[in-house]
This record gives C-alpha cells, structure tokens and sequence, in this order.
C-alpha cells in the first residue's frame, strides 16, 4: 500500500513533502521485515518436512487466554493494506473547504508572519501567498491595482451575489487530516456570473486587486481581466 502511494504519485495528497520520507521509510523497512519473515517460514516448513518427528515435537500443545481472536491484529493489518490497494486518494475541494471553513485570514501558528516578505512581482504571488500577507498586513486598500495571477478551485460561497466567486486551494501543514482551505473573492466581469464556472472546478485567474465589501466587511478582491479552466494540478495544495 505505501510502495503504490509512493510510487503512484499519490502520497503527496496525504502528506507534507517535508515527511513523505517518513512514510517511505517505513514502506522499506516493512518490506525487509515481511522478506525475513517470509524466509523463516519457508526455511521451517523446509525443516519440518525433513523430519516427521521434528514436526511432531514443535507443535504447540500449551493452551493460551486471549481477550481477541488469534491472529486478529494481523487481519486489521491485512485489512488495512486492501483498502489502502483499493481506495485512490482525492483531494480536498469544496464541500471539505465549506465543512472546515474558508479562511481570507490565518491564525499565528499558521501563517508564520516573520517569514514572509512581500515578492518583488505581484503576479506572482500564491492564493497562500496573499492570505499570509493580507494576515500581517489586514489593511484592503494596501493592496490596490496590484497584478494577481492565481489557480485553485470554485466555489460558490453562500449568501454572495451570484456574479461573485472564490477561487481556492487548501493548505497542507503536515497531512490530510489538518488540511485548512483558504480562499480570494472574484468579482465576475460583466454578463459573467457564478453557473459559467461550475463548482469544484479549476481556474487561472488574472486581474488587478480591488476593495469590496462581502459578508458585511470589507476585504480585498481580484478584478479579473482573465479567467480560464484549467487542469487540476498533480499537486493541488499549498504549503
């Protein structure tokens, strides 16, 4: 199961690169536990079948109490690996982001500010990237006609003016488990509206910032002079 994560390609939605080496380890080290094993068995039956008396005096005759079935932990294990064969990991998208809630702003432990410096082009700043500076730097009118150049997902927040969208990616702090989606609103151009941009699908955005006001405050909002569908990236969260 880890081996097809790893080389499939998918271990990347689970995890933070930063500890793919964790589980890649532990992929090798139990293939090498599974071969020595499977070398003492074959070398037993190899020596049982040499010698009926030897067979005879290594049966077990002891009788043992246990609160679970014999061989119950191996079963979870075997059961674990053929769910692990069979399911195909997915990433996050717009019913996680709406259950966990968008963020526009992130919490210290989060965001890290004395990391951050803004980058000398715009453009090419991050969804992530523009929500840890909109974080040390809340103030929406700092960010006037600044050139953005962002992809993530749709979604269709409730309560928004139907020619309103937010373009979103979900942040990877260490596994899936703690993934948190983040979001920027998009002001649709004229005769353009939220159904011409389906939900859970990706986009390209290109435009300016702009003020506006949404959910009874004001934060920043992409003008966008571009729009376009995209493919969903190999690796679609940020970090």
């Amino acid at each position: 199961m880890l081996f097809r994560f790893w080389f499939g390609g998918k271990l990347l939605l689970l995890l933070h690169p930063d500890y793919a080496w964790l589980s890649n380890t532990a992929a090798v080290i139990l293939a090498l536990m599974s071969t020595y094993r499977l070398i003492g068995i074959l070398g037993k039956q190899r020596r049982s079948s040499n010698s009926e008396s030897s067979l005879g005096a290594s049966e077990n005759t002891e009788t043992h109490i246990t609160l679970l079935p014999r061989n119950f932990s191996s079963a979870v294990l075997l059961a674990v690996a053929v769910f692990g064969l069979i399911y195909t990991p997915k990433a996050f998208a717009s019913q996680t982001a709406v259950q966990r809630g968008i963020a526009e702003t992130l919490t210290l432990t989060r965001a890290q500010p004395q990391r951050f410096a803004r980058a000398a082009d715009p453009e090419d700043r991050t969804i992530i990237d523009w929500i840890r500076l909109v974080n040390v730097y809340p103030e929406p009118d700092e960010y006037e006609n600044e050139a953005v150049n962002v992809e993530g997902f749709v979604i269709h927040p409730e309560g928004w003016p139907g020619d309103y969208l937010m373009v979103s990616r979900c942040v990877l702090t260490c596994c899936a488990a703690d993934a948190y989606p983040v979001g920027l609103a998009v002001k649709l151009p004229d005769l353009a509206n939220q159904e011409d941009y389906p939900v859970d699908s990706w986009i390209a955005v290109s435009g300016q910032m702009a003020t506006d006001t949404l959910d009874d405050r004001r934060q920043i909002t992409i003008a966008p002079t571009d729009i376009r569908s995209i493919e969903e990236p190999d690796n679609p969260y940020e970090y």
